[in-house]
């Protein structure tokens, strides 16, 4: 939150304006294990998957200041179209815009609209093609061939972001958004990609106050029985 910001929320809410100070900036952003630029990753895809626009200028300089590249933050709206929607990412594209400006990031510095893809899991890509072909292939085949042909054959073989980063984003805007019933596929997906269990309870955890506790108390099931079965 900016100083302009913090200074209104003051006038209005001396409280929310402690919680934020001593409670959130002082506190939650200061814990282990996630470091700060997988806190900016969470906040920010939080705040683009449920358009909450008057906090994302601040916190995409921020994440630019915790090492999260140009490049990285572009794929980050890229993939959030897929997972949050065409118009809140093209929402998101003025913000990001505003700090690339800012900063003299140029569009030579970001990933360009046709790049060389990062190496495929056959194996599992084709099991996962075939179970969603076997289940959903007759109610909704246009859904089925872009799930495959845009999504995993391509947005997520693009190598701007990490596939553990990219997971992370998914995730977040999967909990930010209260789409409980997706989470089990990309948790364990995100964790094959190299998050740890102590990193992804953290994540709840940063999402409890970006998208609120009704969010994160939503996802915890979900994320107990995963980490469950996972250690059977």
């Amino acid at each position: 939150m900016s100083m302009t910001t913090f200074n209104a929320t003051q006038a209005v809410s001396p409280a929310l304006a402690r919680y934020t100070s001593d409670t959130l900036l002082d506190g939650v952003w200061k814990r282990t294990p996630l470091s700060l630029r997988d806190r900016s990753i969470v906040t920010v895809a939080a705040l683009i998957a449920r358009h909450h626009t008057a906090e994302l200028p601040f916190q995409v300089r921020l994440a630019l200041d915790h090492g999260v590249t140009p490049a990285e933050l572009s794929e980050i709206v890229t993939h959030l179209a897929f997972y949050a929607g065409w118009g809140t990412a093209t929402a998101a594209t003025a913000i990001v815009g505003d700090a690339f400006r800012e900063r003299d990031i140029g569009v030579n510095q970001l990933p360009g609209a046709h790049v060389d893809p990062l190496p495929l899991n056959e194996a599992a890509e084709a099991q996962r093609a075939q179970t969603v072909e076997q289940n959903f292939g007759t109610t909704a085949p246009g859904v089925v061939h872009y799930t495959t042909e845009a999504l995993f054959l391509d947005l997520w073989l693009r190598p701007g972001l990490a596939p553990r980063d990219r997971s992370l984003v998914t995730v977040s805007a999967l909990v930010a958004n209260g789409q409980s019933a997706q989470i089990p596929y990309h948790l364990n997906r995100a964790m094959d990609n190299g998050l740890t269990q102590p990193e992804a309870g953290e994540v709840l955890t940063q999402l409890a106050f970006y998208a609120g506790w009704p969010m994160a108390f939503s996802a915890m099931p979900v994320f107990k029985d995963v980490f469950e079965k996972r250690a059977a």
